[in-house]
């Protein structure tokens, strides 16, 4: 099948609910979360870029997250409350395959910007004589250019392989929008090469960063706990605490969806999941670390006292 024919291909969603009172729920719900993503990272951008004492390493760190994340539920939360809405929820291959390698790459550079953030709490926590020294300016802007090239580059390639396969002519995605589990069960061929090739790319994606996380953290662990003092242990342990919760469940979600063989997929299962991490995920990260953290609630406490002060001023 030629790339021209290929491309005039639509797919159609299936995960979305048909009584009209569970679509506007529905609607109603998504929405609810997504005007909370927004103003929760838009607020934890603002008071890094304005608070003077949060232009470190590691609030430049947590600020890039915050954008990356704005930008990965941008990529599909849009398309998902006009589809809910919708009576006719259809895709193009070309608007499918787009919006898959923005899904994949910013959430595989959001799996890369972690584990860079675990290799600024080792050099603070493990070298901090030598911490101004080695995270510079140039290297964290380095490191989270790195990281959105990086997860773009594997997700093209691997999307560029996926709509290069054959379709079946079930054109049924059950899902809420172009994933790669759901996607992949429309294609027709069956040699698990195509699986493989889908694991290897998953695999630099989300095991190879989460494989340097947990090795960065045992050597955190190791230097704590040859420390003499209990409170220096129990404030190395704080700062990267939050850091440690996030890892966990962004890991967690993606390994379920995309370290598998593509005979485990169970679409009601996984639309749940899918859920999770494009909502649950990017809502959660700033409520962890803005609530266990003092100086990023001190910050955004001053953001909102000085709205409130100039909307009063205002009046």
């Amino acid at each position: 099948m030629t790339w021209e024919n290929h491309s005039a291909l639509e797919f159609v969603f299936l995960a979305y609910p048909n009584c009209p009172e569970l679509r506007m729920l529905c609607f109603l719900g998504v929405s609810l979360a997504y005007a909370l993503i927004i103003s929760g990272n838009i607020l934890i951008v603002v008071s890094i870029h304005t608070e003077a004492r949060l232009h470190t390493p590691m609030y430049y760190f947590l600020g890039s997250l915050s954008g990356i994340e704005l930008c990965y539920t941008a990529v599909v939360v849009p398309h998902m409350l006009v589809n809910t809405l919708h009576s006719e929820k259809t895709i193009t291959l070309l608007s499918c395959a787009t919006q898959m390698v923005f899904f994949i790459g910013l959430g595989s550079a959001d799996c890369f910007l972690l584990a860079f953030m675990a290799y600024d709490r080792y050099v603070a926590i493990c070298l901090p004589l030598q911490y101004p020294l080695i995270m510079t300016v140039t290297l964290c802007v380095r490191l989270v250019v790195a990281s959105v090239v990086i997860g773009l580059f594997l997700s093209l390639q691997l999307v560029v392989f996926i709509f290069c396969l054959p379709f079946c002519q079930n054109r049924g995605i059950e899902h809420f929008f172009c994933d790669v589990p759901p996607v992949m069960r429309l294609v027709c061929a069956t040699s698990h090469i195509h699986e493989l090739s889908v694991l290897v790319a998953a695999t630099l994606a989300i095991a190879v960063p989460f494989l340097f996380i947990a090795t960065t953290y045992a050597l955190i662990v190791a230097a704590v706990l040859k420390l003499h003092s209990a409170a220096g242990r129990r404030r190395a342990f704080n700062t990267c605490s939050s850091h440690l919760t996030v890892v966990l469940l962004q890991y967690g979600c993606c390994a379920f969806m995309y370290l598998r063989p593509n005979s485990n997929y169970h679409p009601k299962q996984d639309q749940f999941i899918s859920l999770v991490y494009t909502l649950g995920t990017p809502f959660l990260n700033p409520l962890i670390y803005t609530l266990r953290n003092s100086e990023m609630k001190g910050a955004i406490g001053k953001i909102l006292t000085r709205n409130c002060l100039s909307q009063k001023l205002i009046g």
